[in-house]
């Protein structure tokens, strides 16, 4: 049996089915951060409840928008939840460290993890654009950004050559020719690229070169 904390408290007024939207608000508005984290890390029903489930799941919505609940346990769920109305309210954390979580996240849909490959730290861009449900697309945009930084390059400029980040042929050499044109590629990157399996890589990193002499 659990000792008499917020917890059990809350239990217990869920098991008297108080209202949904009455549940939401409550946590949605809470400044409580003990009772929020009680909840974050309260085990889902199974599955085979579907009304519970369902019930659990939303109203972990409203523990992951409020600013209140503990960063470690807004990061718990970032890390560990597959629920895109839950990864959607983490995406929107004012703690990249959060968002960060979100980015590493395989169980992103490809259009939220699309959107933190836009994220203003780089941090955060760069584990988005590592997380393998990011579309071609968003890498490509990635690699021509010039917010990124030499590192988010170096990792984008591997698609396609190194092993572990295979990819179709003609997107993965767009991908590193637009790095090789990126002015914040380093010459390290530079150095691989010259020797690059594709030729439009070697020739963008001629015609990079060419724009400095």
């Amino acid at each position: 049996m659990l000792p008499p904390t917020r917890f059990s408290k809350l239990e217990t007024m869920t098991d008297e089915h108080e209202p949904l939207t009455a549940t939401y608000e409550r946590l949605r508005h809470s400044e409580d951060p003990q009772e929020l984290g009680e909840f974050a890390r309260r085990p889902l029903p199974d599955r085979s409840d579907a009304a519970a489930f369902s019930r659990a799941t939303a109203l972990l919505e409203a523990v992951a928008g409020n600013h209140h609940t503990a960063v470690e346990d807004r990061l718990y769920l970032a890390q560990t939840m597959p629920f895109p109305n839950i990864l959607v309210k983490l995406s929107e954390d004012p703690e990249p460290s959060v968002r960060k979580a979100v980015a590493e996240n395989t169980n992103d849909k490809n259009w939220l993890v699309g959107r933190l490959t836009k994220d203003d730290v780089d941090e955060v861009r760069a584990a988005a654009l590592a997380n393998p449900m990011t579309s071609w697309k968003m890498r490509m945009e990635g690699a021509e950004d010039e917010r990124n930084d030499a590192h988010v390059l170096d990792l984008l400029s591997r698609f396609g050559v190194d092993e572990g980040k295979d990819g179709p042929a003609v997107l993965t050499a767009m991908i590193r020719r637009a790095v090789a044109l990126n002015p914040n590629t380093d010459e390290e990157t530079l150095e691989r690229l010259a020797d690059d399996p594709d030729i439009q890589v070697r020739h963008a990193v001629e015609r990079r070169r060419s724009r400095r002499d």
